[in-house]
């Protein structure tokens, strides 16, 4: 039998028989539908993040500090603070040692933002955080209700409860704001540079909670009171643009001391983010925020179909509650004021 002349990429006009190349050799591994079983391996609370490498305390116990790296079989699924981790490899925390994440438990809950309203990528800040701590400092930045509002919204998508801390209250009157926010029933924390700080930390004890801000406005402050140690830089406002400069590089959480005033309570978590210029929100429906305000979605049971819930819609069942005194105009301000953040951001702005 005369053997093929084939041209082609081995070398043109070389003659070769296609017996010459067998069957690729099977691989050394064949494939398999079962994957490794982490349930037994060690969790730990990613507390930081920095260039590929996770800054972890281990859950349970003495809650000692490792880091680790990502493994390959994650692929490009994010690792973000606050997320629970199984570890495996040298777990010890030891100088010089690595351990390798190998699975993310399911998150309880996630705060994302998008870049802006037209953004149509969530950006994760933090992993089951279960309280939303939005600070506004009342001057130097002056508090932005549209700011407060926006990310509130985030919180109640989040699935997350939210808290509003005032600071700087020794510079300005904080009542105009409380006002503004009361009828929202969302706790209000007032606090100057000496204020008792209680209140606060009933509040955080035994919860994980983000803290969520312009720069400039205290949050770094606050966490130095909360936790001794934590050596969170502060940062002043440029006089100029009259915005706060960055001073958290990245998200971090920290372990609160133990609250003697709140029992048995576990201490806790509290998580400084880095200070955001604007918060987006194309990642929520205006379906998540009537759910978030439980006492009044009853009202809208005989609101006409595709009613919006606001002040222009007509026939609106929240406008009717409000007229027969069932529900306080200040409360259906309110709402329709965090409504409009994410339904109609460009009125809004």
């Amino acid at each position: 039998m005369t053997p093929r002349r084939t041209r082609g990429a081995i070398g043109r006009g070389t003659d070769f028989d296609s017996h010459d190349f067998g069957r690729p050799a099977k691989r050394s591994r064949p494939r398999t539908k079962d994957r490794p079983d982490y349930s037994g391996a060690e969790t730990a609370r990613v507390i930081t993040v920095d260039r590929g490498r996770y800054h972890c305390r281990m859950a349970g116990g003495d809650q000692h500090p490792l880091l680790a790296t990502k493994a390959r079989r994650l692929g490009r699924r994010g690792v973000i603070v606050g997320d629970l981790v199984r570890v495996v490899g040298d777990t010890s925390g030891a100088e010089g040692t690595l351990a390798r994440i190998v699975q993310v438990e399911p998150r309880r809950t996630e705060l994302n933002r998008t870049a802006d309203d037209t953004d149509p990528y969530e950006r994760p800040i933090v992993a089951n955080a279960d309280q939303l701590v939005v600070v506004a400092s009342l001057v130097d930045p002056p508090a932005r209700p549209g700011m407060i509002d926006r990310v509130l919204v985030a919180g109640y998508d989040a699935g997350v409860r939210p808290v509003i801390a005032l600071t700087k209250a020794d510079l300005a009157d904080p009542a105009e704001l409380i006002a503004l926010y009361e009828p929202i029933d969302v706790p209000i924390v007032v606090s100057r540079p000496d204020s008792d700080l209680t209140r606060l930390r009933e509040l955080l004890a035994g919860e994980v909670t983000v803290l969520v801000g312009h720069s400039g406005v205290g949050k770094s402050t606050l966490i130095n009171r909360l936790v001794p140690g934590a050596g969170r830089i502060t940062g002043r406002v440029n006089d100029a643009t009259g915005r706060g400069r960055h001073t958290s590089a990245s998200a971090e959480a920290l372990a609160l001391p133990r609250f003697d005033g709140t029992g048995g309570h576990d201490p806790g978590w509290v998580i400084d983010t880095p200070g955001v210029r604007s918060f987006g929100l194309s990642h929520v429906r205006p379906a998540t925020i009537l759910a978030a305000f439980t006492d009044l979605a009853g009202f809208t049971v005989g609101c006409p179909r595709g009613c919006d819930h606001h002040a222009d819609a007509p026939e609106c069942g929240l406008d009717g509650a409000a007229a027969r005194g069932e529900l306080s105009m200040a409360r259906l301000e309110s709402f329709r004021r965090v409504l409009e953040a994410v339904d109609r951001p460009e009125e809004y702005r």
